[in-house]
């Protein structure tokens, strides 16, 4: 299929652009988040890029969108109406952010034309989609290998814009970290973080956004990660390190209990609890790597590649045989996590 997706979202992205089809990325001059392309990322052949004003010749099977603002763009640039001309599916990557969170409605509620994608169970439950379809595929990972060595007796962290953010990515919880091993934080934004935690170079080092070539074995020496966000949709990161092979201290909130087993380090949303863990992994680098080991045995089962990009090919089949006169032969039929009527969401 000919799939147009804008790169809004790259961990994610670095995952999608590896199954079968062609990927259309829209591509200016000056980049920006309406025409980022590839990024500059090594990613396959069949992510291509395209100039968003020649999109109107283009063969566009499905469109993934992933901001509101996406379905009047796409109708602009190609002439079809997503969900109407055009089959569409929204991919919502977030958990709800504004007022009453779990009265928060979608701003595709109880539309019909166009399904959301949820990247979590948790998303779905706390997002008020009405009667729109609804889907969940959770997240996949490429497996960047076992590349733990937990080398430095240190604790790893990975925010973006973590003074930014602070008590959304748990920011404020560092300096109990800090008491239970140095802290290397990784990842955008990071320039501050030492004045607004109080926390000198002794305890907490920024080491900034790194690619994941140069990311996955930097955060990979450290004896064990740390995931102290309050509020996201679950944390691509999170997946990542443990794929690595780390040992993981999380905060028990949103998604993070579905893929955090207990025994591949600690998850609890008492910070004693979690500080008190990641000094006995500091002080025990046999125990760090043993449980750093089922953590990855964790994530290679619930969130590994080939999961993910079987879930999408059920759903945009399923979207694209759905319009008037397509086939859905050769449609390949997996468990993609559908949501029941109840609770007055509908199934795809």
């Amino acid at each position: 299929m000919n799939i147009l997706v804008w790169h809004v979202h790259g961990g994610w992205m670095e995952a999608f652009v590896r199954g079968s089809h062609r990927y259309l990325l829209p591509a200016t001059p000056d980049g920006g988040p309406w025409g980022l392309g590839r990024g500059g990322r090594a990613w396959p052949d069949g992510a291509v890029e395209v100039a968003p004003g020649d999109l109107r010749g283009h063969d566009i099977d499905v469109v993934v969108l992933q901001r509101v603002e996406e379905i009047a763009e796409v109708e602009r640039l190609t002439g079809r109406r997503p969900g109407r001309d055009l089959p569409a599916v929204f991919l919502e990557h977030n958990t709800p952010k504004d007022g009453r969170v779990p009265d928060s409605r979608h701003p595709l509620a109880d539309q019909t034309d166009i399904p959301v994608i949820h990247v979590t169970h948790f998303n779905a439950l706390f997002w008020d989609t009405g009667s729109a379809p609804v889907r969940v595929i959770e997240h996949g990972i490429p497996d960047p290998g076992l590349l733990y060595t937990g080398e430095r007796d240190h604790l790893g962290v990975v925010i973006n814009e973590p003074v930014r953010r602070w008590r959304v990515t748990g920011t404020d919880l560092l300096p109990h970290f800090a008491r239970a091993g140095h802290l290397e934080v990784f990842g955008m934004g990071g320039d501050g973080l030492n004045e607004a935690t109080g926390l000198g170079p002794d305890e907490l080092t920024v080491r900034g956004d790194l690619s994941g070539g140069s990311l996955h074995p930097a955060l990979a020496g450290c004896r064990a990660y740390v995931h102290p966000m309050r509020w996201t949709s679950l944390g691509l990161s999170l997946l990542e390190a443990m794929h690595l092979g780390m040992p993981v201290i999380a905060l028990d909130a949103t998604e993070a209990a579905r893929a955090v087993p207990p025994e591949a380090g600690a998850i609890s949303a008492s910070v004693d609890e979690l500080c008190r863990a990641a000094a006995r992994l500091i002080e025990d680098p046999d125990e760090a790597r043993a449980r750093g080991r089922i953590a990855r045995e964790a994530a290679l089962a619930r969130y590994g590649l080939q999961r993910f990009l079987t879930d999408w090919d059920n759903v945009l089949f399923d979207v694209v045989s759905s319009r008037p006169g397509a086939s859905a032969a050769g449609h390949p039929v997996t468990d993609t996590g559908v949501l029941s009527t109840a609770g007055g969401r509908s199934a795809l």
